[in-house]
């Protein structure tokens, strides 16, 4: 696998793994979330640095070879997704 291609393929994980998360930390009727806590803080941090990974890896393709939209979506998603994977980690986290 050649490195430009990580992006592509750390923002389809990435969704799909967000898809995971969210369905999965809905709360039954008896208050615990459908897949357990710790699962799910496990797929948020690994989801994170991996589209973490995606989007920096994105940035500097971008910046070395110049900008094409469909590597700059792939980039941005990646870079959001990162972001959101964070904040749902320290959410999901019980304080």
């Amino acid at each position: 696998m050649k490195k430009q291609n990580f992006p592509f393929i750390a923002s389809g994980l990435g969704l799909f793994l967000m898809l995971l998360v969210l369905n999965g930390s809905q709360a039954r009727e008896d208050g615990v979330t459908i897949i357990p806590l710790l699962t799910l803080l496990i797929v948020s941090e690994f989801a994170f640095f991996v589209t973490a990974i995606g989007g920096y890896l994105g940035a500097r393709h971008i910046q070395s070879s110049g900008f094409k939209p469909a590597y700059g979506l792939a980039t941005l998603v990646c870079i959001l997704l990162a972001v959101l994977f964070l904040w749902m980690g320290i959410m999901l986290w019980p304080s």
